[in-house]
């Protein structure tokens, strides 16, 4: 009385979404400019444009950069976008910010350049237990991607998901 087992959720017409799968690989880095500050709390423009000259930014090549400040410092917007101008030839990409916003700025670009035509109509497994720093707003991204067409979308596994929407056609 053997009775074969058969996979239902390989047979099923689930299609799973993993935001890992399409995660760039590539260095996070935090570029800090309060060490290019006076005391780390004044920017003096002079002292300032010479550290970026004299910085060697060849080292960020194939990088995705955050810039930012740590300290409470008023920073002039200019400060920021000098750093930006000096990274942009040399990283994958640069934003002024944190490392939250850099995931973010990332996932929400890749998403745009997804055709989601596969998921029509059919019921969506975002997976869940990622390794990789994936930020609470590339799912809100993708949802929005895949709520329009999809038939119902669920967080998690195949064998626990959570729901979270389903179409009312």
């Amino acid at each position: 009385m053997e009775k074969e087992i058969i996979n239902r959720v390989s047979n099923s017409k689930l299609k799973t979404f993993d935001l890992e799968e399409i995660y760039p690989e590539g260095k996070r880095i935090l570029f800090d400019i309060k060490d290019w500050l006076f005391e780390e709390i004044i920017l003096k423009e002079k002292d300032f444009r010479k550290s970026v000259k004299n910085h060697n930014w060849s080292q960020y090549k194939g990088s995705f950069v955050a810039v930012n400040c740590s300290v409470d410092a008023i920073i002039p917007s200019w400060a920021f976008m000098l750093v930006a101008a000096e990274l942009i030839p040399h990283a994958n990409k640069v934003v002024i910010g944190n490392l939250e916003l850099l995931e973010t700025v990332i996932y929400q670009e890749l998403l745009n350049f997804i055709d989601f035509r596969d998921f029509t109509d059919s019921p969506v497994i975002l997976k869940g237990c990622a390794e990789k720093p994936i930020p609470n707003s590339a799912y809100a991204f993708l949802i929005t991607k895949l709520q329009p067409i999809a038939k119902s979308i669920m967080f998690g596994e195949a064998c626990s998901t959570v729901p979270l929407y389903k179409s009312k056609k």
